[in-house]
């Protein structure tokens, strides 16, 4: 096994068309927000999901990230766990 495959981020394989409402736990919570929740999808102009809204169980916080970015199990975990 070579070196780059193992300090690379795991990768899961994700239908960003099946994101909406689904639920992720941070790997590393910050200001207590372990829970999230996918409240909205952001598309280009042939409907290709390019980002989502992630909101905060806890403070109803939002924020917006690429997509791609919940298949890194170093950051997030898909449920909640």
């Amino acid at each position: 096994m070579s070196t780059q495959a193992r300090t690379a981020p795991a990768k899961r394989r994700l239908n960003p068309r099946k994101l909406l409402l689904s639920k992720w736990t941070a790997a590393q919570p910050l200001n207590r927000e372990k829970h999230f929740l996918v409240t909205e999808l952001f598309c280009d102009e042939e409907g290709t999901v390019l980002q989502v809204e992630l909101q905060a169980v806890l403070s109803q916080r939002n924020q917006r990230l690429d997509w791609q970015a919940l298949e890194n199990t170093q950051h997030w975990l898909m449920g909640w766990k």
